[in-house]
């Protein structure tokens, strides 16, 4: 049987030759819905636009507006910053970086080096001069065999010790640019879609949330698909770091702080009313 049955989230019911993807499937009902889709929910599971479905399924293709597709876009962009990391800093060594609900992290051991907000900037544009080239998220299968051997050779022990915890035959790698990194996805097509980026902040993380294990870096950012909208995102951040209640007590003499009442903790001055 050479066609499978996909239902979309109307409810309409189409034949498609199987092995079709979830791009060729976008491509088909219009340009411009291939240009914006970033991913594709097969049965519930988001993948890859180039992932061949091979059975009857339910679809969903995920676009900025959709969690989903945020999801594959900023996973895919703690992959371009760490590549561009890569290239900063020879010799990095690479733990986590996933998709969270406002951009992405990754945690990163320099060894000896060490990285400082002033950096970021550097970082910043080095990840826009790749996601400029459009580079393309590929996926390939490995054996647990072959992921250990890359790893070792690269002397990632944190890599290593994620792959221990793998069964052979559940294991993948996904490759953008000089980049390659053991990963589940999803990924975007390419990289030429990320056109703003923000990299807000850094931070220290114990390994695997173990106050006994290494301590490493972790850096966070944000990107999205148009500049306009990272300037009103960061808009909006600094209209809540003005209403943050600490700094808008002490503006308006409400309330201040004393090394003798001890960190973290206030004092109410009765000094002006707010009527």
């Amino acid at each position: 049987m050479n066609s499978i049955k996909i239902t979309f989230p109307d409810g309409s019911v189409k034949d498609f030759e199987k092995g079709v993807t979830g791009y060729q499937i976008a491509e088909g009902i219009s340009p411009r819905l291939a240009a914006e889709v970033l991913s594709v929910s097969v049965d519930g599971q988001v993948t890859d636009l180039r992932q061949p479905i091979e059975n009857d399924a339910t679809i969903k293709l995920n676009k900025w507006d959709d969690d989903e597709g945020k999801l594959a876009f900023w996973h895919s962009s703690s992959h371009l910053m760490a590549e561009a990391l890569e290239a900063i800093y020879p010799g990095v060594k690479f733990g986590i970086g996933p998709a969270i609900e406002n951009g992405f992290y990754y945690d990163i051991d320099l060894g000896d080096k060490v990285i400082v907000e002033a950096d970021l900037k550097k970082v910043e544009d080095k990840m826009l001069e790749l996601a400029r080239t459009g580079e393309k998220f590929e996926r390939k299968n490995v054996t647990k065999a072959e992921a250990l051997d890359y790893f070792t050779n690269k002397n990632d022990q944190y890599k290593l010790e994620l792959i221990n915890d793998l069964k052979d035959g559940t294991i993948s790698f996904y490759t953008n640019g000089k980049f390659m990194d053991l990963c589940r996805g999803p990924h975007i097509m390419d990289t030429s879609i990320i056109k703003a980026i923000k990299l807000t902040s850094i931070a220290g993380a114990y390994w695997r949330g173990d106050e006994k294990r290494q301590m490493l870096t972790r850096i966070y950012g944000i990107t999205f698909p148009k500049k306009s909208m990272l300037d009103e995102y960061l808009k909006v951040l600094e209209e809540a770091k003005k209403r943050d209640h600490r700094k808008l007590g002490k503006d308006l003499e409400l309330f201040a702080f004393s090394a003798k009442v001890g960190t973290g903790s206030s004092i109410v001055v009765a000094k002006r009313s707010l009527s």
